[in-house]
């Protein structure tokens, strides 16, 4: 049994601040965070509730998207990730991961703020893995601004294209290709309810991705497709070092929670799972959330 599913204290099961000062350039790679983040590399296993299945993953080679595109791999599903080019690095551990499970990998270097590129990820996805029954858009941009007079209308637009067109671009594509039993999981965060006065365009996108995903769930369900929200609270990932929040916040990340330490994003990887699952078979609509105890509403 690996060791994160024996019982444990989960205020110490995973590191806590302070964290050492190690800012980097956007988008960041994962590889020189330190303490290394637990993507469920090693930790997580698998019982094949995904068997058979398709899956798009966006932003899936650092983060909540890379642990969500190894646990796919692990219970069984072929697995196509999308990711900015200069994140090669990072994205070719996960499709050697993807691999070793015996699965079929997909990369897909691109940028989603590309509507062209958005359709274009879909259509590779189904022709090379033949077919699509699980969509995560994940991919997101998080970059603070102490005061509005900061946060430019270039700052503001690269943002929603990312996090709120992309979603819509990429959810357009795919929807024709999705069967019935088919389920679309979007990632907002605990921004969406209670927003960083620091984060005034991100925390905007994280409500309207929980916003469209509820609408998009009253559309779909007419199809026998179910979409889901996952809303994250603090987790230990690069998006925090490259620009996310100030150096000083991040050394101290996760200790204003419960838990007084960040998620790890292995640890938020079976929401994903369950909601691609024939185990979450009666969810849409819904808002998940992992926050260290804070709640999502």
């Amino acid at each position: 049994m690996s060791d994160r599913l024996k019982m444990q204290d989960p205020r110490t099961q995973y590191p806590q601040p302070p964290f050492p000062a190690q800012p980097q350039q956007a988008p960041g790679e994962a590889a020189k965070m330190e303490p290394t983040p637990d993507h469920g590399e090693s930790s997580y296993q698998g019982s094949g509730k995904l068997k058979g299945r398709k899956a798009l993953v966006t932003g899936g080679d650092s983060g909540i998207g890379r642990a969500a595109a190894i646990a796919f791999a692990r219970e069984g599903a072929d697995v196509a990730i999308s990711y900015l080019p200069s994140e090669e690095a990072d994205a070719k551990e996960v499709i050697e991961l993807i691999q070793a499970e015996g699965r079929k990998a997909l990369s897909l270097p691109g940028d989603v703020t590309d509507q062209a590129w958005c359709k274009t990820l879909v259509d590779k996805t189904v022709s090379e893995l033949g077919g699509l029954d699980v969509l995560v858009i994940n991919a997101g941009r998080q970059q603070y601004r102490e005061d509005i007079s900061q946060l430019s209308a270039e700052d503001f637009d690269k943002t929603l294209k990312t996090n709120l067109y992309a979603m819509h671009w990429i959810a357009q594509a795919a929807v024709p290709h999705l069967p019935a039993g088919a389920s679309v999981i979007t990632t907002a965060s605990i921004q969406a309810y209670d927003p960083s006065a620091i984060l005034l365009d991100y925390a905007t996108t994280k409500a309207g991705i929980v916003a469209y995903t509820k609408a998009l769930a009253k559309q779909l369900m007419e199809k026998g497709i179910r979409a889901n929200v996952v809303a994250p609270g603090p987790f230990w990932t690069v998006l925090q070092w490259a620009g996310g929040q100030p150096t000083d916040k991040v050394t101290q990340f996760g200790a204003q929670t419960e838990f007084k330490r960040p998620g790890q994003p292995v640890e938020i990887a079976p929401l994903y799972v369950l909601l691609a699952s024939q185990e979450g078979s009666y969810l849409s609509g819904e808002v998940l959330g992992a926050t260290g105890g804070a709640g999502v509403a």
